[in-house]
């Protein structure tokens, strides 16, 4: 299918949309993280691991869309084939955030092996991680079609 300035446009849209969601997960998570943990550590875990459950459906929907065989990256590089290797390297990127988000999701589900400091640390280095994925594919669309789509904040 021939993509249309106005079907690009309002792909952009939904790319923008789906941003806000995965943004909305990542901010539900730092709150969660913000919360006391100490005396009420059972209370905390929960909330924390369903923050963090709701952002991993949003950065598999994000995957999905971005690495699709019509999706936005192999546009990007259909577009301005100088670009492959910056969508190479998102697409490793999703690998190991999708593994990192796992590994911290099974360290919830054993919070007696894990203390709650330890927890905050790896899953604030993920929002760290998540942070600057986000900033890279706001590049790499600019790179290809000149569109800032924001930084949803």
């Amino acid at each position: 299918m021939e993509r249309t300035p106005s079907t690009t446009l309002e792909d952009l849209e939904g790319i923008r949309r789906r941003r806000a969601e995965l943004r909305d997960s990542m901010s539900a998570l730092e709150s969660a993280l913000a919360a006391p943990a100490p005396g009420r550590l059972t209370r905390w875990t929960e909330r924390v691991r369903a923050a963090l459950m709701e952002l991993s459906a949003d950065f598999r929907e994000h995957v999905a869309i971005a690495e699709a065989p019509d999706g936005i990256n192999a546009r990007a590089v259909r577009s301005q084939p100088r670009l492959a290797k910056a969508v190479q390297r998102l697409n490793n990127e999703h690998i190991e955030l999708a593994t990192l988000i796992n590994r911290l999701l099974d360290e919830l589900d054993t919070p007696d092996d894990t203390p709650a400091e330890q927890l905050r640390d790896g899953l604030t280095r993920l929002l760290g991680r998540l942070v600057r994925h986000r900033q890279r594919g706001s590049d790499l669309l600019y790179e290809a079609w000149a569109v800032d789509i924001g930084g949803e904040d």
